[in-house]
């Protein structure tokens, strides 16, 4: 490598380092405590875990069918249904909300069915947030299982079919264990996505104290002049960048060849 290149390289690690230490650097240690345990960040924590949580499930039961299907389909057809799951990770988050406002609002595509017939309205509440959560993170979780089952090819399931195993026993015996590094990889990055959503939350589901108020919502709206002290914001800001850490920590662990 010239090792001109790196002068760039230094410069993009001082890009991305310093305003992750800026923000360090704000921290009031000697309040850290009791902002994060104050009663509004409490509950916009135990609000972002809850529904990031349930997101994540969701997510697991629609995303692991859908990779699998794409691992599995012709070229032209993963390729066509990669970039549909590629959609959300290139689209604005509020784009993201509206579009579900439309789909699921009270006047939506199917919300004005689900008003008329059974009385539900989606929008500003706390199903809101997960319905947000999951659009949003659904295509980290299917693109990493989708990577890690194509990469293993189909000569495992094809000696199981080859030795008497049926569709089901080859799925839970060699695809699922097969997958797991990716499984693994796709779920923690989705929470956490999950977990950092804004933009679609806020369109979609509102910035209601208790029901659709989650960590990045709380920081903002300190950061607005309302809700929580900016103490509190801060505090909350580091309280995502160590979840953060965490999840990269465990990416790492969980990748094929990984060294502990």
């Amino acid at each position: 490598m010239p090792p001109l290149l790196l002068v760039p390289a230094a410069l993009a690690v001082v890009v991305l380092v310093l305003p992750l230490a800026a923000l360090v650097a704000r921290v009031d240690w000697s309040t850290l405590a009791a902002d994060v345990t104050s009663p509004e960040a409490i509950d916009a924590l135990r609000l972002s875990l809850v529904t990031g949580a349930l997101a994540t499930i969701g997510c697991l039961v629609v995303g692991v069918p859908l990779a699998l299907v794409i691992a599995r389909a012709t070229p032209r057809v993963a390729g066509w249904l990669r970039a549909l799951v590629t959609i959300p990770l290139v689209l604005p988050p509020m784009v993201g909300g509206i579009a579900l406002l439309f789909l699921l609002g009270r006047t939506g595509l199917v919300g004005q069915w689900l008003d008329a017939g059974l009385g539900l309205r989606l929008p500003f509440t706390t199903a809101a947030v997960v319905i947000a959560q999951a659009f949003v993170a659904l295509p980290f979780l299917v693109l990493a299982v989708e990577g890690t089952v194509r990469s293993a090819g189909t000569r495992y399931e094809q000696a199981a079919a080859t030795l008497g195993a049926g569709r089901w026993t080859t799925f839970r015996r060699v695809t699922l264990p097969l997958a797991a590094p990716g499984l693994v990889a796709g779920t923690v990055l989705c929470f956490a996505r999950a977990l950092g959503e804004f933009g679609a939350t806020a369109l979609f589901a509102g910035n209601a104290a208790g029901t659709t108020r989650t960590m990045p919502l709380a920081i903002y709206t300190a950061f607005n002049g309302s809700g929580v002290g900016q103490g509190a914001a801060v505090a909350l800001s580091l309280l995502l960048l160590v979840v953060a850490i965490v999840i990269l920590v465990l990416v790492r662990g969980w990748r094929p060849g990984s060294v502990g």
